[in-house]
C-alpha cells in the first residue's frame, strides 16, 4: 500500500527511474464483476499504470504505477470518467482506513435498506393486484392500471435509479454489465405497462386484454414485474452488503485492539499521550491489565503477556528485560518499562494489517476465469434475451405473443445477472486470509493461497525451523570421582572467553544452574579442535578426541562409547580434561522443537513429501530427521545450494514449498513455488516469502496448507453454484423446456433466484470463519 497516497502528492513527487508506488483506491458504484473488469481495463490502459487489479468484494482498486508519469488525482479522474467514484484513501498508519470503509459500507447498507422497505411497501399491493388476475371484483375497476402506475413509478424512478444510472454509464462507454440487464428488463416491462395504461384500447386489442366490471378495456400490464423485481434485487443487495461487511471483520478486530494512549516518561514525569505522539526511543510505562501501545524492548520489570491476538497462542508468554513486546498485546500480571522501537505503521500489528489488506485485495489465478467470463457474459445474455423475445413473438399464439415474448425477455435478463460469479472468489479470499491472520498465518496474496493447496513437496530448513536454533547443553557425563557441577563449572569458566555458539551454550547452562564462574587464564582456542585455559590454577581442556590425544589425555572406552551414542543421537559431544586427566563429557545440541514431529506427521497425512535441508553434517542431519520422521535429507548444503535443491525437486515435476527463518533461506524461499517464513526469523526471510508464520511453531505450516485447501474448496463450490445457476436458469427463463414440460419462469421468481444466488455465495464463503487450525482439532 502506498503510504504517500493519503497526501495526494503522487502527481508532483519526483521518483527515480524504474521506481513504482502502490495504492489502494476505494471504489463506489460497482454492482458486479463486469463493473470491476471495466474499471480494471480502464486503469490498466492509463499512462503510467503498470498493473491494476479491482476487487469487487472489497470495492477496492489496487494500482501499481510510475509516480513520474501519473498520480492520485489522475487515477481518481480516470475512474470517474469510466463512470464510477474513486475516493482518496486514508493514511494506513492512522487506523482510519478501515473505519472509513466500514462507515461507507454502513451508509450503503442503510441506503439499500431504506430503498428496499419503500419498494416493498409500494410493490406489495401491485403484486396482489397482478396475482388476482381480475378475479377479485373490487380490484377489477377501470382505474386499476393507473393505481399500479402510481404505486410502481416511485419504485422504478427512485428506488431503482441506481440501476438505470449504472446502465447509462456503461452504455456511454460502450459496455454492458449487471445494471444493463436489470435496467433493460425492468425498463421494458415498466415502459410497456405505462404505454398500455395510457392507450389501453390498442394494447387490450393487441394482447387480448380483459374488461373491467364496468366494461372498460383493460390492457395487460407488468408493473409488478418492474416493481417487485427492483424490490427483490434491493433485498439481495442489502443482504449481500451486510454479508460482505462481515468478511472484513478480521481486520476490524485487529484495528480495535490498538491502544489509544501510552504512558511515556518525559521531562522527569509520566505523561499519558496519544500513541501518534510516541516516537522511537521513548520510555513507556506499563501496568497490569493494560494494552501495550507500541513495539519495544523491556528495560526493567517482568511480566506475562497475552500475545494471542498476534500469534494465536493461547498461553501467556513470560517477558523479562531484553525481551521484545508488541503493540496491542495485553500485559497480564507485572509492571515494566520498555523502550519504544517501532511506532505507527512500523509496528508488527500495522504490518499484519497491511499484509492482510493486500492479500484481501489480491486475486487468485482461479479468479481470472470468472473475470474473463463476466467480460463476455452480459453481451451474450442480451443476445439470448433478444433471441428469446423474437422466438416467442413468432412462435406464440397471436393473441398472447407480445406479452409472452416480453415476460420471457425480462426473465432471461433478470436471472442472468452475474453477481454470484463476481463474488465467488474475492469473498472466499477475504474470509480465508482474515481467518489465517487470526491464527498467526499471514498469506500475502490470492496466488500464494491458491498455490499452497497444490503443494506436493515441502522443504524444511533444520536450524530454527525444525530445531530451536539455539544450542543447549543436553548431557553431562562426569568421570570417576567428579560431580556434574564441577564438570560444568570448569568447562564454562574455560569457555567464557570463547565466542563459539557451543561455548556460549555451556556458559548459559552454568549460569542457569547458579554456578559462580572463575576467570580463565592463558585462554587459547584451536579452530576445529577445542580450547584450553587455566581455571583456579588448574589447566582445563575442552574439545574433540584428537584435541585430547594431542594433549596426552587418555580416553577410557566407556567415555568413547558414550560419546558415540550421543553423536548418533545428533548431539555434539565434547571431552573435558582437568589437571591432565579426563574429567567427563558434555553434549550440546540444537534441541528439536517439541511440536516438530507432530507437524511432520500431519504433513505426511496430508499427502506431502517432507524434505529437510541443512548445512550441518550428514550424521547430525540424519539423526534429527529420524527423530521427527523425515525420510529425505539434503545435508552439508551451502545457502546457494538450497536453491539448487529446490530446483532439483521442481525438475521432478513437483510443486515445492520451502520453510525457513534465516537470511540464508531467503533465496530458497523466493525460488520455491510457495515460500513460508517462520515469523521468529529475519525480516529478509519474511519479505522473500509468500506466507509468514508469526509464531515459530511448525504446525502453522499445516494450518496454512489446510486453510488454503479449505479456501480453494469454497471458491470451487461458489463458482460451481454460480455457473450451474445460470446454466440451468437461463434456458428455463427463455422457455426452452416449455414445449416438453410446460416450464416457464416468471420475472419475479427470476429476480428472487438471482438475489438468492448472490447471498448464498457470500454465505458459503463466511463458513470459512469456522475454520480451526488442524493442530487444535482441525477445520
Amino acid at each position: 500500500m502506498a503510504n504517500a497516497a493519503a497526501d495526494g502528492s503522487h502527481s508532483t513527487r519526483v521518483a527515480p527511474e524504474g521506481t513504482s508506488e502502490r495504492i489502494d483506491l476505494p471504489i463506489r458504484g460497482m454492482n458486479c464483476a463486469a463493473c470491476a473488469r471495466r474499471i480494471e481495463q480502464g486503469l490498466s490502459g492509463t499512462a503510467g499504470v503498470r498493473q491494476a487489479s479491482v476487487n469487487f468484494a472489497t470495492s477496492r482498486a489496487t494500482i501499481e504505477y510510475d509516480p513520474r508519469a501519473t498520480g492520485l488525482p489522475q487515477l481518481i479522474d480516470r475512474v470517474q470518467k469510466i463512470g464510477y467514484v474513486a475516493e482518496t484513501p486514508s493514511a494506513p498508519a492512522d487506523g482510519q482506513t478501515e473505519d472509513t470503509e466500514q462507515a461507507a459500507r454502513a451508509a450503503e447498507y442503510g441506503d439499500l435498506r431504506r430503498k428496499f422497505w419503500l419498494a416493498a411497501f409500494l410493490s406489495l399491493p401491485v403484486l396482489v393486484i397482478a396475482m388476482s388476475h381480475g378475479t377479485i371484483a373490487w380490484l377489477n375497476f377501470a382505474g386499476v392500471n393507473w393505481l399500479q402506475f402510481v404505486l410502481a413509478t416511485p419504485v422504478v424512478v427512485y428506488c431503482g435509479a441506481q440501476f438505470y444510472r449504472g446502465a447509462w454509464a456503461a452504455f456511454r462507454h460502450r459496455a454492458a454489465d449487471m445494471n444493463t440487464l436489470i435496467a433493460v428488463g425492468t425498463g421494458a416491462a415498466y415502459l410497456y405497462s405505462v404505454a398500455a395504461t395510457i392507450a389501453p384500447g390498442f394494447f387490450a386489442h393487441a394482447a387480448m386484454g380483459r374488461e373491467s366490471h364496468t366494461g372498460a378495456a383493460l390492457a395487460p400490464v407488468y408493473f409488478e414485474a418492474a416493481a417487485v423485481i427492483i424490490a427483490l434485487i434491493l433485498l439481495g443487495r442489502m443482504l449481500e452488503s451486510r454479508a460482505k461487511g462481515r468478511t472484513g471483520e478480521a481486520i476490524r478486530r485487529l484495528m480495535g485492539l490498538q491502544a489509544k494512549t501510552a504512558r511515556v516518561v518525559r521531562d522527569g514525569g509520566e505523561h499519558d499521550l496519544p500513541i501518534e505522539d510516541v516516537v522511537p526511543g521513548d520510555l513507556v510505562v506499563l501496568r497490569p491489565g493494560e494494552k501495550i501501545p507500541v513495539d519495544g524492548r523491556i528495560e526493567e520489570g517482568t511480566s506475562t503477556v497475552d500475545e494471542s491476538m498476534l500469534t494465536g497462542e493461547s498461553l501467556p508468554v513470560t517477558k523479562q528485560p531484553g525481551d521484545e513486546v508488541f503493540a496491542a498485546t495485553l500485559n497480564r500480571t507485572g509492571s515494566f518499562r520498555f523502550r519504544a522501537t517501532k511506532v505507527g505503521r512500523d509496528t508488527a500489528l500495522q504490518q499484519i494489517i497491511r499484509l492482510v489488506q493486500e492479500a484481501q485485495g489480491s486475486k487468485a489465478p482461479i479468479a481470472r476465469l470468472a473475470d474473463v467470463i463476466s467480460g463476455i457474459f452480459t453481451p451474450t445474455v442480451l443476445c439470448i434475451a433478444i433471441a428469446t423475445f423474437v422466438v416467442w413473438f413468432v412462435a406464440a399464439p397471436t393473441e398472447v405473443r407480445f406479452t409472452a415474448a416480453l415476460v420471457n425477455f425480462v426473465a432471461v435478463l433478470i436471472i442472468a445477472c452475474p453477481c454470484a460469479l463476481g463474488l465467488a472468489t474475492p469473498t472466499a479470499i477475504m474470509v480465508g486470509t482474515g481467518r489465517g491472520a487470526e491464527h498467526g498465518v499471514l498469506i500475502k496474496g490470492g496466488e500464494a493461497l491458491e498455490t499452497a493447496h497444490r503443494l506436493q513437496a515441502l522443504v524444511l530448513d533444520k536450524t530454527g525451523t525444525i530445531t530451536r536454533g539455539a544450542p543447549v547443553v543436553t548431557d553431562l557425563v562426569p568421570g570417576q570421582g567428579i560431580n556434574e557441577r564441577d564438570l560444568l563449572r570448569w568447562a564454562a569458566s574455560a569457555e567464557r572467553g570463547s565466542e563459539h555458539p557451543l561455548g556460549e551454550a555451556i556458559v548459559r547452562a552454568a549460569q542457569e544452574r547458579g554456578l559462580e564462574l572463575a576467570q580463565a587464564a592463558n585462554f587459547k582456542a584451536a579452530a576445529g579442535h577445542g580450547i584450553e585455559g587455566t581455571v583456579d590454577g588448574i589447566p582445563v581442556l575442552l574439545g574433540n578426541p584428537k584435541w585430547m590425544r594431542d594433549r596426552q589425555v587418555p580416553l577410557d572406552e566407556r567415555m568413547q562409547s558414550r560419546a558415540a551414542e550421543l553423536a548418533a543421537a545428533g548431539k555434539t559431544p565434547m571431552f573435558v580434561a582437568a589437571g591432565g586427566r579426563l574429567a567427563g563429557l558434555i553434549a550440546v545440541a540444537d534441541p528439536i522443537k517439541p511440536e516438530s514431529r507432530e507437524a511432520v506427521q500431519m504433513l505426511h497425512e496430508m499427502g506431502l513429501e517432507v524434505v529437510m535441508v541443512t548445512g550441518d553434517n550428514r550424521h547430525t542431519a540424519e539423526a534429527v530427521a529420524r527423530q521427527v520422521g523425515i525420510d529425505r535429507v539434503f545435508a552439508e548444503v551451502l545457502p546457494e545450494g538450497k536453491v539448487e535443491q529446490i530446483q532439483r525437486l521442481q525438475q521432478e515435476k513437483k510443486i515445492v514449498g520451502m520453510v525457513g527463518d534465516g537470511i540464508n533461506d531467503a533465496p530458497a524461499l523466493a525460488q520455491a513455488d510457495v515460500g513460508i517464513a517462520i515469523g521468529t526469523g529475519t525480516d529478509v526471510a519474511m519479505e522473500a516469502s509468500d506466507i509468514t508464520l508469526i509464531r515459530g511453531d511448525l504446525r502453522g505450516v499445516v494450518t496454512a496448507i489446510a486453510l488454503s485447501r479449505a479456501t480453494i474448496r469454497t471458491i470451487r463450490q461458489n463458482l460451481f453454484w454460480a455457473f450451474i445457476y445460470n446454466v440451468i436458469g437461463i434456458p428455463i427463463a427463455a422457455g426452452v423446456f416449455y414445449p416438453l414440460f410446460g416450464w416457464l419462469l416468471s420475472p419475479v421468481l427470476a429476480s428472487a433466484a438471482m438475489s438468492f444466488s448472490s447471498v448464498s455465495v457470500v454465505a458459503n464463503s463466511l463458513r470459512l470463519r469456522r475454520f480451526r487450525p488442524v493442530a487444535n482439532g482441525g477445520a
